[in-house]
């Protein structure tokens, strides 16, 4: 009885052994298998054609930043207006078109902040423990912020850009007054300012040289650069210059008495800003100069009439 006890046993064991060598077996012929696979499919991949694997060859900003910002650019479509597109053409045109900036990146960039910048404002009011009216007034302002903040820097830029304009447009005309003056034409003084000169109005003159260059028409060519700039001088400079070319005026007289012109306006509006300082300072001259003459002129004679009326003295 103890000897088929045993011998019972030994078959059980035997069994188990067998079974377990065998799924071993199996696993390790379905783990090669698995790794077989894997590596065909590396070389299938390799050695296919540019067709099939281009989609896997385009960087991440292609492949998954790019439909995105397509999707974000349809949906600012939506809400927007028809002309919004233009609008913001226009925008970039005026503000000398930024690199990397395009309609669609502006019309993304304002679903997106609006979108970053509401979860933004949604986590930390929740995290303050606002009241419900603070946090939807917080909510609310952080979206619209988000939604504008594309059109505020385009805003910005355009303004920025039309300042460096008008400072450096009187120097620009005096330097082709000069040029026309000694025997240059109106083309190559144009090409000494673009040359000579830096900034927004030297990129914007050498446009115009460029388009005069292909075959464009001069009066054309400074009608461009009229469109593409919001500064009222330079407007009246290129409406001069266009009547002067349409009636055969000298241009060395008409750049001189635009020079003079110019001149006149920026001392103009210098003195008008000198006007408007002592309204300016009025505010910060109550609320913080002020108080602190007076804390210095009457501090001590306060402090003295207080030991008076207290008998310290």
């Amino acid at each position: 009885m103890t000897l088929l006890l045993i011998l019972g046993a030994a078959l059980v064991v035997l069994a188990l052994l067998l079974v377990s060598a065998a799924a071993g077996t199996t696993a390790g012929g379905q783990a090669a298998s698995g790794v077989d696979r894997s590596v065909a499919l590396v070389q299938a991949l390799t050695r296919a054609p540019a067709e099939l694997t281009k989609d896997y060859d385009q960087p991440f900003g292609e492949r998954i930043m790019a439909p995105l910002q397509q999707r974000a650019s349809r949906i600012a479509r939506r809400f927007s207006g028809s002309d919004a597109p233009e609008r913001i053409r226009r925008r970039l045109d005026v503000a000398g078109n930024p690199v990397g900036w395009t309609v669609e990146r502006v019309m993304a960039g304002k679903v997106t902040g609006a979108i970053a910048l509401f979860l933004i404002s949604v986590s930390l009011t929740a995290l303050m423990g606002t009241s419900l009216t603070v946090r939807i007034v917080v909510i609310v302002g952080a979206t619209l912020i988000g939604w504008m903040g594309p059109n505020l820097y385009l805003y910005q830029k355009v303004y920025d850009r039309s300042k460096r304009i008008q400072r450096d447009l009187p120097d620009a005309i005096d330097l082709m007054t000069i040029s026309v003056e000694s025997g240059l034409a109106f083309d190559a003084a144009v090409q000494q300012v673009g040359r000579n000169t830096e900034g927004p109005l030297a990129d914007e003159f050498s446009r115009v040289l460029r388009e005069m260059q292909i075959g464009q028409g001069r009066a054309e060519a400074l009608r461009g650069l009229s469109e593409r700039t919001e500064v009222d001088d330079l407007k009246s400079f290129v409406t001069a210059m266009v009547q002067a070319d349409s009636f055969g005026i000298p241009i060395a007289n008409v750049l001189r008495i635009q020079s003079s012109e110019i001149r006149t306006k920026r001392r103009q509006r210098a003195e008008e800003q000198a006007q408007k300082v002592p309204v300016k300072i009025t505010v910060p001259l109550i609320f913080c100069i002020l108080p602190c003459l007076f804390i210095a002129v009457m501090g001590p004679a306060a402090i003295h009439i207080m030991d008076s009326f207290s008998g310290k003295t």
